[in-house]
């Protein structure tokens, strides 16, 4: 008994210290579950109490870190810029992370100012090269591209990423410097991959001998060759496989090498790129992916500006930000990231109500660390709109929609709290065949594939990958993505195909593919004899990748074909998804109803957990589903998880238990609400389902076709604070916007009051309702009879109203809401033009052409409705 007292007083505290160091750990490296942010020191022109005062301010509104980019300054502060890695910068970056552990913040750094890495420290031959025909060889030449948007300090050439040399003399200025500081960020940073032209390095023609095994001088012709015969096909997969590695092994492998000596994480950007990106993000700690411009959803009332060009930058792609996510899945990797709401809408345009739909589509997409894009340092005593980056959305103190983020915030905190503690349950894992990309056109400076996330219709959707994925995708199976390089990290057995995280997939999907390494078919080899399951699209690889010795090599691509359809857990299929579901591979169905969703799981099982065959006792599978389309509402739905099911809210952080009931194929499925622009987790935990009986099934289905009643009574408005000082007070029949009540409220930007009174319809008997605001722009902060209902910042609108909230007549509606600033702007651009004051490239409108606000059209404003009440649990 006295031993068992000593055990259980000892695994206190082992606990309670365990408890001590994490909760020392969690406060020096922020809350990675709230949402952090880019935050642009301009020409470091920065002081202890501003940064103090900033950061503080970051901290209430539930901000969990800073990601600090120094960048170009301000005109008129030139006195106070503050050169790069000087001793007074090193000293401001030393008190910011002091001030980020007192306040729970984290703080990374980019390792350099601007993009890409370069500066004055990089000298010619260090600096990025592309090659160049010189008497009927190749040979190198500098591409002088200089460092974008740099800082004080910071100017300079962009170095070759290609060179394992040259990046090591790179990072010898922060040997010097940052390393020897006591305060440390979390983790350094490395932006996309923005490198324009850059397409060699000074020892190119060695490392393509030592790797290929042949002179690229000998291939010229094939390699100049635009008439894309055979042979010049080969020749260019080995130079894209050579730029690969060397970007692989030259920069990222030896970047991560130097962060983790000097006791940082790494944060890396590998879109962009002329390389795997796959392999690239196995080098990070933290992958991170991007989210710029909008993603057009069909969601009623979102809005998206027109005068985003679409054929320029492009627009976000759940299957592009999947390279970073597999990556994590696969390697264990428990955060990954995201650049989010880049130019979402021009300035002084953006709603809370326009960033949540994206947010939603990168957690589908397997990100589970928000960074925003982003808050520029701006001093106290600045007056508005302050200091502001050139890339719009504006998430700092300036921002019209800064009081109401802690509601952004708060949302985002839960659901990353809940997808950061689950493990991926993803049954598919897609090969991605690079190979087959490096034979097609690139469309890139430099005659170079790079992967990037704006143009995915560049190079992935063409590609029968793309084309395969996106049908996954739409048709509800879980996937991830895997490289040449990574295959080597799986086993196999009668559970699955196990990756080094200890993440299980039920199948390796082959896209059709012509080329391929044969040493990527020796690794499917012997995971099929160790039981994987290996499905090939149409047709098995019949050449190997690379000009060298092709045609053995092509002959042992097909030996091992033949050999690999001779296993029985192989097919070649002509039929992928009838094969898929002959195998019993998992699908969501609902999801082509237009729903994106993310499945994992939760518990003390092994990682990899969630399916009937592994799943232990105590797991939960959750699912993120989010509805950015605008065909589902409500419906009996099957999900692949069995047991008992409850939805959890994280806008209302409420939970409740999702109605069960056998279906016409002896399937459970539960009842699922969930409107265009909504989001919730459904867990589904061990234990028998509680079955709904028909009475009950009923009155659901009833319940969710309720009738609707719209408040006809006309509206009182007021305006209460804002610019310019509005004084107008006026009753309304209809709502309308507020710019149309007079030529002054077309400029106003501010808060406005709404006031009506309704009565219940008569032999009204609901328990509950909810009230829908309609179209509001942008916030609303709802009171009835006098007590606070909530507020209403995303779409749908809605709120939920409490039992016996309601009188059966005299009811009061008090509804304050808050608009854009772009309004005033319109006024304030014209009457004070001098706050356009940036060095570089100053202030841009979203289509990159000089800020001017003052042809802009009054934005609607205010609350447009309809405003109407639905019975709930009659």
């Amino acid at each position: 008994m006295k031993y068992s007292f000593l055990i259980g007083l000892s695994l206190i505290l082992w606990l309670s210290l365990f408890l001590s160091s994490y909760a020392q750990t969690q406060q020096a490296e922020g809350n990675s579950t709230r949402p952090w942010t880019y935050w642009w020191w301009m020409g470091s022109a920065v002081t202890e109490p501003d940064i103090t005062y900033q950061l503080e301010q970051f901290a209430r509104a539930g901000i969990g870190g800073v990601h600090i980019i120094p960048i170009y300054g301000v005109k008129g502060y030139e006195k106070q810029f503050i050169p790069f890695l000087t001793d007074r910068w090193l000293a401001v970056f030393a008190h910011t992370v002091r001030e980020g552990k007192r306040l729970g913040l984290g703080v990374d750094l980019t390792t350099g100012t601007g993009w890409p890495f370069g500066g004055p420290h990089v000298s010619p031959d260090m600096a990025a090269k592309e090659w160049k025909i010189n008497n009927d060889k190749l040979t190198s030449i500098p591409t002088k591209q200089q460092v974008k948007r740099p800082a004080p300090g910071g100017q300079g050439l962009v170095i070759d990423y290609f060179s394992k040399q040259a990046v090591e003399q790179y990072l010898q200025q922060f040997d010097s410097t940052l390393i020897r500081l006591p305060e440390k960020p979390r983790a350094v940073y490395n932006d996309s991959y923005e490198v324009y032209g850059a397409n060699w390095t000074d020892n190119f023609l060695t490392e393509f001998q030592v790797r290929r095994g042949y002179d690229l001088n000998n291939q010229l012709a094939a390699f100049l060759d635009t008439t894309r015969t055979e042979t010049s096909l080969l020749v260019h997969q080995d130079y894209h496989q050579t730029l690969a590695e060397l970007l692989r092994d030259g920069f990222a492998k030896t970047w991560s090498d130097w962060a983790h000596k000097a006791g940082y994480r790494t944060r890396n950007q590998a879109h962009g790129s002329p390389g795997n990106l796959l392999d690239l993000y196995a080098l990070a700690d933290i992958p991170e992916t991007e989210s710029f411009g909008s993603s057009r959803f069909a969601i009623p009332g979102l809005r998206v500006d027109a005068n985003y060009e679409v054929d320029r930058f492009g627009t976000p792609n759940p299957l592009a930000m999947k390279f970073a996510s597999s990556t994590a899945h696969l390697m264990g990797k428990p955060l990954v990231s995201s650049e989010t709401g880049t130019w979402l809408a021009n300035h002084f345009q953006v709603s809370l109500s326009q960033i949540k739909p994206q947010v939603d589509e990168l957690f589908a997409s397997g990100i589970n660390h928000i960074f925003y894009h982003g808050i520029p340092y701006s001093p106290q005593a600045e007056t508005w709109p302050g200091w502001l980056f050139y890339a719009s959305t504006n998430y700092g103190p300036t921002s019209h929609f800064w009081p109401h983020l802690p509601l952004l915030n708060h949302y985002i905190e839960r659901c990353q709290a809940r997808l950061q503690t689950s493990k991926p349950d993803n049954d598919v894992l897609v090969y991605f065949p690079i190979h087959d990309l490096w034979t097609t056109q690139a469309k890139s400076a430099g005659g170079i594939h790079q992967l990037e996330v704006h143009h995915v219709e560049r190079w992935l959707l063409p590609q029968p990958f793309g084309q395969l994925c996106e049908q996954l995708s739409t048709r509800g199976y879980s996937i991830d993505y895997i490289s040449d390089g990574l295959l080597s990290s799986l086993t196999a057995s009668k559970q699955g195909i196990r990756s080094i995280s200890g993440a299980i997939y039920q199948v390796i999907l082959v896209p059709r593919t012509t080329y391929i390494p044969e040493t990527s078919l020796r690794e499917l080899a012997k995971l099929a004899r160790q039981g994987a399951k290996i499905v090939f699209d149409g047709q098995l690889p019949q050449q190997a990748a690379g000009f060298y010795n092709h045609k053995a090599r092509s002959e042992e691509v097909q030996r091992l074909g033949k050999s690999l359809q001779q296993l029985p857990t192989v097919t070649v299929s002509k039929g992928v998804f009838e094969t898929m579901n002959r195998l019993g591979i998992r699908v969501e169905l609902w999801a082509a109803e237009g729903l994106s969703f993310i499945r994992k799981s939760r518990g003390y099982g092994h990682p990899g957990y969630g399916h009937p065959q592994r799943t232990l006792s105590t797991d939960t599978t959750q699912y993120f589903i989010t509805n950015l389309s605008n065909h589902f509402h409500q419906n009996w739905i099957a999900l692949s998880a069995t047991g008992q099911v409850n939805r959890y809210d994280p806008l209302t952080n409420q939970s409740q238990p999702l109605p069960i009931r056998k279906g016409s194929n002896g399937q459970n499925e539960v009842f699922l609400q969930i409107e265009p622009g909504q989001s919730y987790f459904v867990n589904v935990s061990p234990g028998n389902p509680v079955y709904a009986n028909s009475a009950s099934q009923k009155r659901i289905v009833d319940n969710s076709t309720a009738k609707s009643v719209t408040l006809r009574n006309p509206w009182q408005i007021q305006f209460v604070t804002g610019r310019p000082a509005m004084t107008l007070s006026t009753t309304i029949p209809v709502l309308t916007s507020w710019t149309t009540l007079s030529d002054s409220a077309g400029y106003f930007s501010g808060k406005a009051r709404y006031t009506t009174t309704f009565d219940l319809p008569t032999g009204a008997n609901a328990s509950a309702y909810t009230i829908d605001l309609g179209d509001v722009r942008e916030v609303a902060e709802v009171r009835l009879n006098g007590q606070p209902l909530g507020t209403a910042w995303c779409i749908p609108f809605r709120l939920s109203i409490p039992p016996n909230r309601l009188k059966p007549s005299g009811n009061q509606l008090d509804i304050a809401v808050k608009n854009l600033s772009a309004n005033y702007m319109r006024l304030y651009d014209r009457q004070n033009p001098g706050w356009k004051k940036f060095y570089d490239i100053n202030i841009v409108d979203i289509r990159y052409k000089p800020f001017d606000a003052t042809h802009w059209e009054a934005m609607p404003s205010g609350l447009l409705g309809p405003v109407t009440l639905t019975p709930v649990g009659q």
